[in-house]
């Protein structure tokens, strides 16, 4: 069972591999800029393709406000093939598990069939982060369908980035 992730918390650091280094992506802690963590559902999602292509298209307009990391319970192999095939520029995470998309509060889906993909996946989740690591923003779906419109996310994370908002529905 998943929990609720809580605005305004600290989120719990952990480190995710990368495709675009040897290094692994660290996710929350104390960081310079605000992070972006988007999560996909993996290869196998024909709609996250679109959503993640629309992503890289704005890539630049989002780094000039915050880093951005894209992850997935891909393989290293999955991944790859994504970013080569899309030519996706943003940070790009791979093997994410199912005790981190459960601490995360995420959806956790199971394969349809084998033609889909053959492990555990987590459904979609967008998480905005200060760089004290405390949570701003969640959006979970339990399915590909619902996600944040990427325009209208950028424009009010630069409006609360620079107004310095206080975190909302925190009851």
């Amino acid at each position: 069972m998943s929990h609720k992730p809580r605005v305004g918390e600290i989120i719990e650091t952990f480190d995710i591999s990368s495709v675009n280094s040897d290094e692994p992506i660290t996710i929350g802690g104390t960081k310079d800029r605000w992070t972006m963590l988007v999560v996909y559902r993996g290869r196998h999602c024909p709609r996250c393709k679109r959503y993640l292509n629309k992503l890289n298209d704005m890539l630049s307009s989002w780094t000039d406000v915050m880093d951005v990391f894209v992850i997935s319970a891909d393989t290293k192999e999955k991944a790859l093939a994504d970013r080569e095939e899309f030519g996706w520029n943003f940070e790009l995470g791979y093997g994410l598990t199912v005790d981190r998309m459960r601490e995360l509060g995420l959806y956790v889906s199971e394969p349809l069939s084998e033609a889909e993909t053959t492990d555990l996946f987590s459904e979609p989740g967008t998480f905005a982060i200060r760089p004290d690591g405390s949570l701003m923003l969640v959006d979970i779906s339990n399915g590909p369908a619902a996600r944040p419109d990427l325009d209208e996310l950028l424009d009010g994370m630069k409006f609360n980035i620079n107004n310095d908002r206080p975190v909302r529905g925190t009851a």
